[in-house]
């Protein structure tokens, strides 16, 4: 699991302008020697305050889950799905033979070979397909015989994919490649 801090941009937006008049005000102070001295050192302390409670407390700490696969591009017809990996950002397709599946599938990765598990309704996100190809791996399920062709899309196919839960009944290691 990692985690990604984000901030408003306003916080940011607001430092800057304080940031920007008191550099103004300095430099005025130094050209025309005008008393602005304890102002100025003011102005950069409560500028020194904003930039501290920004940090501590403006940035906002996100949970971001790893081990799903997140769908992406489109859904054709008979049953072809386009997912990415979070950690190599491979993209891979999965080729399932029946359409109505509601289950997890737990698998490695076709290109890094990272365990993950692609969800029933993963969310849609918009990439380009690579136009290579690599060789496809066939899975049958040994419960309930429904079978799932895995290849990845721009790079050559991890030697050791495997496939440990059936989309379609759900049942644990009982994905053979074929």
């Amino acid at each position: 699991m990692k985690i990604k801090l984000k901030a408003d941009p306003r916080l940011f937006y607001i430092i800057s302008i304080i940031g920007f008049w008191v550099m103004i005000f300095s430099i005025y102070d130094i050209i025309y020697d005008k008393g602005f001295m304890i102002a100025v050192l003011v102005s950069f302390g409560v500028l020194l305050a904003l930039i501290i409670f920004l940090i501590f407390f403006g940035l906002k700490k996100e949970e971001v889950v790893v081990n799903t696969i997140e769908e992406f591009e489109k859904k054709l017809h008979g049953g072809l799905f386009h997912f990415k990996c979070p950690l190599c950002e491979g993209i891979f397709a999965i080729k399932k033979s029946k359409s109505n599946d509601e289950k997890p599938i737990k698998m490695t990765c076709p290109d890094c070979g990272t365990v993950g598990v692609v969800p029933p309704n993963p969310p849609s996100i918009e990439e380009v397909i690579p136009e290579k190809k690599s060789m496809k791996a066939n899975f049958r399920c040994i419960s309930c015989s429904e079978g799932i062709t895995v290849w990845a899309e721009g790079t050559e196919l991890y030697k050791n994919i495997n496939v440990f839960s059936c989309p379609f009944c759900g049942q644990e290691q009982t994905m053979n490649r074929v």
